[in-house]
């Protein structure tokens, strides 16, 4: 008999909750050993650990979906594979083959299928990998041993609300230095994020918007998501910059704006002193899905898209076509879909 778990799927929002099962896999002496399945939520790594110490470390996020017909599917998870290599490789951790990736998080997910959530409650099952490095290493250099892991927690939107506009605003921080570890998921980008984001909060706003470091002109990330806008004469632009993160939810946007919906697309510089061009704007992500952005204040001026309460019409059907695909109702591209079995 499956296992029944008591939760409220349609009221779930994007915070920690413990499932049964999680995995993990130990590299030492040049490779990864096969990984097993465990129950405990906490693993115990040593003092001299270069993850606490000097940032070795980088994680991914990608979701699980229930179909309508009871199945479970992933999302390009071979693109959450390789993004986290190359975040490994950028931080001198060792990478592994994708189909270890995808065999782990499959794993996850069929260990804890009781906790995806059912079709139509819009909530999913969200994954969380991460590498780090452990064994003692005290001088700044690349650890000796490093954990793969992976758990996963059902979760709701990650901005209340759902598919409805929020506002943001530009400040004086950097996400990422020029030539720095911006393209890299790594979570040090983030610490240095929290801040900003507290200051975006308080004033009223959704999160912040980050500048280019180098001259603080153009869009880069709409927090931790990509942006994305529509111009008046429907082209999808998303902003081009090594220091931005390369979201798998932009890439896909990008195709499917091309290939289903007829558009134009570009990825050049978004000037933050441009923003006229564009009928409606979003943010984009795994944790966001899309998020509509109602309006960007910059100095101290809001400057609103479509509208701060209503999705707009171009940013509402790549909503739909996206999450359609990934709930498996409207046909995906070739390989993008990986079903749980």
């Amino acid at each position: 008999m499956a296992k029944e778990v008591n939760i409220d799927w349609s009221n779930l929002g994007f915070s920690y909750i413990k499932t049964d099962f999680r995995y993990i896999s130990r590299w030492k002496d040049g490779e990864w050993d096969e990984g097993q399945l465990v129950e405990d939520n906490k693993f115990y790594i040593e003092e001299g650990a270069t993850a606490l110490h000097y940032g070795q470390q980088c994680f991914e996020g990608l979701k699980a979906y229930r179909t309508k017909e009871g199945k479970i599917q992933l999302f390009r998870p071979d693109q959450n594979a390789k993004r986290l290599n190359n975040s490994c490789e950028r931080v001198m951790m060792p990478g592994m083959s994708e189909e270890k990736f995808i065999d782990a998080v499959k794993q996850v997910v069929k260990a804890n299928e009781a906790y995806v959530p059912p079709y139509g409650s819009g909530a999913t099952l969200y994954l969380r990998p991460f590498v780090v490095g452990v064994g003692n290493t005290i001088g700044v250099s690349p650890a000796p041993e490093y954990i793969f892991y992976i758990f996963c927690i059902p979760v709701g939107p990650y901005f209340k609300g759902g598919l409805s506009p929020v506002n943001f605003t530009t400040n004086d921080y950097d996400r990422a230095a020029p030539h720095g570890t911006g393209a890299a998921k790594v979570g040090g980008n983030y610490a240095a994020s929290m801040m900003p984001h507290k200051i975006a909060v308080d004033k009223g706003f959704a999160d912040c918007i980050y500048l280019d470091p180098k001259t603080h002109t153009k869009i880069e990330e709409v927090g931790a998501a990509n942006f994305f806008g529509i111009t008046k004469d429907n082209k999808f632009i998303t902003p081009d910059s090594p220091s931005i993160l390369p979201s798998i939810t932009k890439y896909s946007l990008l195709y499917l704006a091309k290939e289903y919906l007829g558009m134009e697309v570009e990825e050049r510089d978004v000037l933050i002193d441009n923003l006229d061009e564009f009928k409606e704007a979003g943010a984009c992500g795994t944790a966001a899905v899309i998020t509509p952005i109602g309006g960007i204040n910059h100095n101290d001026n809001l400057h609103v898209f479509h509208s701060e309460t209503e999705v707009g019409p171009v940013t509402k059907k790549l909503y739909d076509t996206l999450y359609g695909i990934q709930f498996g109702d409207v046909e995906a591209p070739e390989g993008w879909i990986v079903e749980v079995e």
